[in-house]
């Protein structure tokens, strides 16, 4: 008798999703694909030159371990 009851909820909640998409379809988003500005990133990345950019000296202890 419970494998009853088991599949009338299992086809009551197909037959719900079913008619909830049947009554509200997903909604496509309204994207906007035309690009504002025309930037090649490739050509931004080879612009850098990496030899003027700023060093930062760090002092690391974090491994560095007492001696008792």
């Amino acid at each position: 008798m419970r494998i009853h009851h088991v599949i009338a909820v299992v086809a009551v909640l197909i037959a719900g999703f079913g008619t909830r998409q049947f009554f509200f379809p997903p909604v496509k988003a309204k994207a906007d694909i035309i690009p504002s500005a025309s930037m090649n990133v490739l050509q931004m990345h080879r612009d850098i030159n990496m030899q003027n950019l700023p060093v930062q000296k760090v002092h690391d202890m974090a491994l560095v371990f007492d001696s008792d």
